[in-house]
């Protein structure tokens, strides 16, 4: 199948591992201009353009949710360098569930150690999207990617703040739909996905998220990719306000 992303314009937020990673790869070996974005480390975005081919196909902004300014720069930095942007895909996030192990109640959890987070994981999404739409719309197409995850739905201990950002980016997609002029927004939640982050994950936790999934084990990082580049691609003809688990059944 055709997907249509030759030479179309992509920005794929938090690209320097895992999900984004392998989704940025994706894009490019459909021919896309990939513009890689990451938080803090430069060097592992040098090495992501590397990968995907040169600076003619791919190139490196910065990008912070946490900062208004810093993403309206990274935005207008990807637009600046191929004229626009087709697709954003916005993968990146300032943190990441946490085993309740290891952490306190709720009730306990300093409001220091996660307001500024919800507000990056919800605002500074939403705060991409927005300030790529301008041009998407004057074009009269444009494709929107939001990642979420299975916990969003099914909830999981210690996963009352993240579950609650991933649920916010559901009820933006399902209000944008009805505002986007040819514009298709859209949300993945992958369950338990292999990436490198899975090092640093209990293996028993890991074990036991592999026998609660129908299909018997864990997504990979580019199967996750395959569907996030459909959604954004030419192939997508109308799926608009979706909510698509990639996560074995969960």
């Amino acid at each position: 199948m055709d997907l249509g992303l030759q030479d179309k314009r992509v920005l794929v937020t938090g690209a320097t591992r895992g999900i984004g990673r392998a989704t940025a790869r994706a894009f490019a070996d459909e021919g896309a201009r990939v513009v890689v974005s990451y938080h803090s480390d430069e060097s592992a975005a040098r090495d992501v353009v590397k990968e995907l081919g040169s600076e003619e196909r791919a190139h490196a902004v910065q990008l912070d949710l946490e900062d208004p300014q810093s993403v309206i720069a990274g935005v207008r930095a990807a637009e600046e360098r191929w004229g626009g942007l087709d697709v954003v895909v916005a993968n990146a996030q300032t943190w990441l569930w946490v085993d309740p192990d290891q952490q306190p109640p709720l009730e306990d959890l300093p409001v220091d150690e996660w307001f500024g987070k919800m507000r990056a994981n919800v605002e500074g999404h939403i705060h991409t999207v927005r300030t790529a739409l301008r041009g998407m719309r004057e074009r009269g197409w444009g494709r929107v990617v939001l990642l979420s995850s299975v916990t969003a739905t099914t909830g999981m201990p210690g996963s009352e703040i993240y579950s609650a950002a991933k649920q916010a980016l559901h009820g933006f997609a399902r209000g944008l739909m009805w505002n986007s002029d040819g514009i298709l927004v859209n949300v993945v939640a992958p369950g338990g996905t292999v990436t490198e982050q899975l090092a640093n994950v209990d293996p028993a936790i890991l074990e036991k998220s592999r026998k609660e999934t129908p299909s018997g084990r864990l997504t990979t990082a580019e199967e996750v990719a395959r569907l996030i580049v459909f959604l954004g691609s030419d192939g997508n003809g109308n799926i608009n306000g979706e909510v698509i688990h990639t996560a074995g059944g969960r």
